[in-house]
């Protein structure tokens, strides 16, 4: 298949190798960029573990700290592995969501043991703070990165969806699947949607979608890459 991936670049690279390796075709257009906040070194005496829902996050924490002995606690896979990438010894995996991960944290963590310091980007929505909070956890939240969408699809992105040279699309989060749908509306290219497949990584991740028509919208079945690309079949 000729799948669009429209994650920001480093994570598009990696998303587009394991594309090629199931014999996919992909088309790399980054819909989200990342900006690094600079700043001074994190304040971290007080904090006893990491919570990383993205692997931007992680790479944003990295930048900001030279310290690498905190339990890193990972929403999934990818961001498990920049955090081992990144120095991290102790990372654990909630294989999931950040839903997930707010239930693991409570079996891994205590609230009694020092806050948790959120890796965050500027478009969190602070959920996942708000659910340990109520468990009794301290939760400071560090806003290091931000992730501003494009305004337009890149030309070659444009002239393959109107030519009908595309079989798939992927979208790993809402703000992606909302980028997408303004592209797509910016270059009035709705009809082109009727022959793609838009695999969602989850139910939220479909939402902004609802005011096109696609060949077919699939939801992985778990909130994971690996569960996204087996959505492509």
């Amino acid at each position: 298949m000729r799948v669009l991936v429209t994650r920001p670049l480093d994570d598009a690279e990696e998303t587009a190798a394991l594309l090629r390796a199931r014999g996919h075709e992909p088309l790399i257009a980054p819909l989200l960029s990342v900006r690094y906040h600079d700043g001074h070194a994190l304040h971290l005496e007080d904090v006893q573990a990491i919570l990383a829902t993205s692997a931007n996050g992680v790479r944003a924490l990295a930048r900001r700290t030279s310290r690498r002995d905190f339990p890193v606690l990972a929403v999934g896979s990818q961001t498990t592995e920049s955090a081992r990438e990144a120095g991290f010894t102790d990372v654990r995996n909630a294989d999931g969501n950040a839903e997930a991960l707010a239930v693991a944290v409570r079996g891994w963590a205590k609230p009694s043991g020092g806050a948790l310091l959120h890796a965050a980007g500027a478009e969190a929505e602070g959920r996942l703070a708000g659910v340990l909070r109520a468990a009794g956890f301290t939760v400071r939240v560090e806003v290091l990165y931000d992730v501003p969408a494009v305004e337009a699809f890149p030309e070659p992105v444009r002239a393959a969806l109107a030519q009908g040279a595309l079989d798939a699309v992927l979208l790993f989060s809402g703000r992606s699947a909302q980028a997408f749908a303004a592209c797509v509306a910016q270059a009035d290219l709705q009809p082109a949607c009727v022959r793609l497949i838009a695999c969602c990584i989850s139910e939220a991740a479909a939402k902004p979608l609802a005011g096109l028509t696609f060949k077919a919208v699939r939801i992985a079945a778990r909130p994971n890459q690996a569960a996204l690309l087996d959505a492509l079949f």
